[in-house]
Parts: C-alpha cells; sequence; structure tokens
C-alpha cells in the first residue's frame, strides 16, 4: 500500500511490499562476529508470525506504519508480554528493532521469547507515510513532529494494540529521542503501562548536540548523509576501540535499510535521509535551555534505564540524572554496558544489551529472596 494513502480502516499492509528490501538484506552472508554477537542458532529458534498495519495518521493522506511479530499460532498474550518500540531522532524503528543482523533483530529476539511485540515508524519516519512539508524544500515549513505529536501517536498504537488484544496496559520501549516520546506519554497514562524501558535516555544537556548544530533557522526537517551518520555512530569511541565495535557489513546493512525508506531523498546525490525537526525545536526549547518537557517523577512503573559507556549524543551523566528523577517509580534499575555507543543494539555487545532488556520484562519479582 504506497505510503501516501490512507486506508479507510486500519488493515494489513502486504508484507511483499514492505518487506522486500530488509529482505534481500536479510539474506547477505553475514560475517563472523564476536561470541556475544553470536545469536541462537536458527533451526532451534521457534516459528513467528509477522503482520504489518496501516493506522490513520495525524495528517490526511499520511499513515502510520506498525509491524507486530509474535509466536506463530498464538493470539492471546497475557499484558506482560506487550511491548511496543518507537524509535528516536533521525532514524526508523523498522530498520533497526527489526534488522536482522547475523540472521537476527532485537524484535525476533523478544517475540521468540514469547513476547508479543510491535514497533512504529513515527510520520515522517522510514515506513510511515511523510506530511506535506517533507515535499517542498526545508527552509519553506516549520518543524513538525514534535515530542507531544510523537506521544499522541504512540497513544493510539497503544490503544490500537490493548483492543487488539483486550488487555488493560502493554510495556512501552523507547530509544534515544523516543524515551522522551515513551516518558511523556507514561508520565500521562500510568494506567495504560505495565513497564518501562528507556534506552540511553534524553535529559538537560550540557553538551553540545551531535543533531541540529549547525545554527540558522530550523526548516521543516534535515537531512543526513551516510558518511555523517557513521561519524556519529563512532563519535567518542576510543580510536584502537572502532574497528571491532561494529562486525564486518552490519553498518552497510543497517545504512542500506534506512536510506531506503526515504525514496525522495535516496534518488539526491548523493543520497540523504531526511528527518522531521520537531525533535531538534524541542531541544533547543527544552533539553538545552536546562527545561524538562515533563517530569520523570511522574512515572509510576517500573523502569529501565539502559545506556552504554561511549555513547556521545546522549553521555552518561543524562541517563544517571534522569535515573534520579524516577522517584515514584515501584522499583527502577540503572544499567551502563561497557564498550558500547548510543547504537550499542546493532554492535558487537547487543546481546549483553537484549538480555538485560529481557531480564528486566520478564522478572516476575525483583524484591524476591530467591
Amino acid at each position: 500500500m504506497p505510503s501516501s494513502s490512507r486506508p479507510p480502516e486500519p488493515g494489513r499492509v502486504p508484507r511483499r511490499l514492505v518487506l522486500a528490501g530488509l529482505g534481500a538484506l536479510a539474506a547477505i552472508p553475514q560475517a563472523a562476529a564476536a561470541p556475544d554477537s553470536a545469536p541462537q542458532a536458527a533451526a532451534d529458534r521457534p516459528a513467528l508470525h509477522t503482520e504489518e498495519f496501516r493506522l490513520p495518521g495525524p495528517e490526511d493522506g499520511v499513515s502510520i506504519y506498525v509491524r507486530n511479530k509474535r509466536p506463530a499460532g498464538t493470539e492471546r498474550f497475557a499484558a506482560d508480554r506487550i511491548l511496543l518500540y518507537v524509535h528516536g531522532a533521525t532514524y526508523p524503528a523498522s530498520t533497526a528493532f527489526d534488522l536482522p543482523l547475523a540472521g537476527l533483530s532485537m524484535m525476533e529476539y523478544l517475540a521468540g521469547l514469547g513476547f508479543d511485540v510491535y514497533l512504529v515508524d513515527l510520520p515522517g519516519y522510514g515506513l510511515s507515510g511523510r506530511p506535506a512539508a517533507m515535499s517542498r524544500p526545508a527552509a519553506d515549513g516549520q518543524p513538525f513532529m514534535r515530542t507531544k505529536d510523537a506521544a499522541a501517536v504512540v497513544g493510539q498504537v497503544v490503544d490500537f494494540i490493548r483492543k487488539r488484544r483486550g488487555v488493560d496496559r502493554i510495556d512501552l520501549m523507547g530509544w534515544s529521542w523516543g524515551t522522551s516520546t515513551m516518558g511523556l506519554y507514561t508520565s500521562t497514562h500510568n494506567d495504560k503501562v505495565n513497564r518501562l524501558v528507556l534506552y540511553a535516555p534524553q535529559w538537560l544537556s550540557r553538551t553540545p548536540s551531535l543533531i541540529g548544530a549547525g545554527g540558522g533557522a530550523l526548516g521543516a526537517y534535515r537531512s543526513v548523509s551516510r558518511d555523517s551518520a557513521k561519524a556519529r555512530w563512532l563519535k567518542g569511541v576510543p580510536e584502537d576501540k572502532q574497528a571491532a565495535l561494529i562486525p564486518p557489513g552490519w553498518f552497510e546493512q543497517w545504512a542500506d535499510a534506512t536510506f531506503a525508506t526515504d525514496e525522495a531523498g535516496a534518488a539526491q546525490s548523493p543520497p540523504v535521509l531526511r528527518a522531521p525537526n520537531g525533535v531538534v525545536a524541542d531541544a533547543q526549547d527544552y533539553w538545552q535551555a536546562g527545561k524538562p518537557l515533563y517530569d520523570p517523577g511522574e512515572i509510576r512503573v517500573p523502569t529501565l534505564v539502559i545506556h552504554a559507556e561511549w555513547d556521545a549524543d546522549l553521555p552518561s551523566y543524562q541517563a544517571q540524572e534522569y535515573f534520579a528523577r524516577l522517584t515514584r517509580a515501584p522499583y527502577r534499575r540503572f544499567v551502563e554496558l561497557g564498550e558500547g555507543t548510543h547504537t550499542v543494539m546493532m554492535e558487537k555487545n547487543r546481546m549483553q544489551f537484549f538480555r538485560e532488556v529481557a531480564a528486566f520484562l520478564t522478572e516476575a519479582d525483583p524484591q524476591a529472596l530467591n
């Protein structure tokens, strides 16, 4: 279904249309990786079922893309085994959370543990529709998809999943700016959330931002090149550790899948990926101005803050200061992973990341002595 069309009712997207690119990438032979990145053998994994949906977006003709993966043959799930993931400021969920590196994505890993897993690409990102502002030069428009707008989209998807599965609450996970989206939503909808995972949380900044820092008036969107994406990924990594951080072929697999989602950007020379500037406007108005956009103290569900030591986008001090403000969470946990960046989910130590998140989501009683 073309991303520019809105169906009369939420419906499935033909898998042959939306997953053709990712399927081709999955067939690329994978180079040998570090032991920690070796997933369970494919033959030993449970069979999974995939569905795609398009929900009506906030702008006429702009749909919201949602993907679901779950154990094949299972239609009923307990509320604490349903998870929704949202992406960060620049790159979509569909090409990171569900990128089959070495034959396995994080989405598939969690679904293999028995979870009913969903991801959403926000309007302007990935496989969702592109708002009208992206059909014009960036300078002709204003920044769009602010954090409050993103939280409203998440709320729509949460309600879609709750109705679909007949549950009151689900688990939420956000990466980077996605932690602000999920944090803001949870702070005002605690009754719809079981547990919250915040991967590299955004908080008040004392260091320059790595996105949208060029100065001048903000346009509707910004453009990112493959070279700048690679440089941003490796920023802050010791020089002698850079070569081994990303297993061979992984960056290329991610970049090929991600940049292919932006048809107009891919047609430029050199190709670029365009991303909405609402997140940059919020950073300037709030996080870089010393003003919280929302209060983490209003989050009243169990919360995991997980971070990596070489994260130059949102450094460790932000995660630590955010964690200290989770004063009303029934319990909270902070995990700092060694030898990882803002993108540790797609690096050599990703299985450590996967397992820490899974342990938090599956534990029955964190206070139990045994």
